[in-house]
């Protein structure tokens, strides 16, 4: 990834069945709700420290529900 972009983490609710894979895998990037489905913890931009973990947690979820994005900084 370039130095100019940063990855976002997004789940699809609709799909999420609470296996909490990503939860156990990325818990800074994850927390899990009063139903036992994930949610993402803040605001879903993933630190450089933290990006195998997003990818990881991405490839474990058996609902497909975790989306990774590239996003572009906000120009300031």
């Amino acid at each position: 990834m370039t130095e100019d972009r940063r990855l976002v983490v997004r789940i699809d609710a609709e799909k999420c069945q609470g296996h909490a894979r990503c939860h156990a895998l990325a818990p800074e990037l994850f927390e899990l709700d009063e139903f036992g489905s994930a949610r993402v913890r803040g605001s879903g931009h993933v630190s450089s420290a933290l990006e195998d973990q997003a990818w990881i947690a991405r490839a474990n979820c058996p609902e497909l529900a975790i989306e990774i994005v590239e996003e572009a900084p906000v120009a300031g």
